[in-house]
């Protein structure tokens, strides 16, 4: 469950201060959204160190974390990818980044903290054959994963 679901009687000042608490101890926040058909997750925080936040659909609560902490790791100890990089993730993984085109429609909480110049890359992963979201044989058809940006790189 989410926190704002265990904590009813709570308001949204006092998630904004969660979230603060974990940026100021971790230097970023990850929130997941369990949206149907597909969710997704985010980072918050990153922006306040002059940093891009990250965006990843349709993986699994953890999943996500580990590629989100991954790459703001990654971020912050080297730099920050481009539009149309790609990067191998943990287990194997690999994934191309994708300017997400309006951050302030799927990252709320980033924007509310942040302001409306909150930019954001979208961390799109391959399947385990290396195909990218943008091949028709992309996951065997199972599980989509949505792109919310356009692709930078030309295959």
């Amino acid at each position: 469950m989410c926190w704002q679901c265990d904590h009813p009687e709570a308001t949204r000042a006092d998630y904004h201060d969660v979230l603060r608490r974990k940026i100021s101890e971790h230097g970023w926040a990850v929130q997941y959204v369990e949206d149907e058909p597909t969710p997704f997750a985010y980072t918050i925080g990153l922006h306040g160190a002059g940093l891009p936040e990250l965006l990843v659909t349709a993986l699994a609560p953890r999943q996500a974390a580990r590629v989100l902490n991954t790459v703001a790791d990654y971020m912050i100890r080297s730099r920050v990818p481009a539009p149309g990089d790609t990067m191998e993730l943990p287990d194997g993984w690999r994934a191309e980044f994708v300017a997400v085109a309006q951050p302030d429609v799927h990252m709320c909480l980033a924007v509310e903290l942040y302001g409306p110049d909150v930019r954001a890359l979208q961390i799109a992963w391959l399947d385990e054959r290396g195909h990218s979201p943008w091949c028709p044989e992309f996951n065997a058809g199972g599980r989509r994963q949505p792109v919310l940006g356009v692709r930078a790189r030309q295959t």
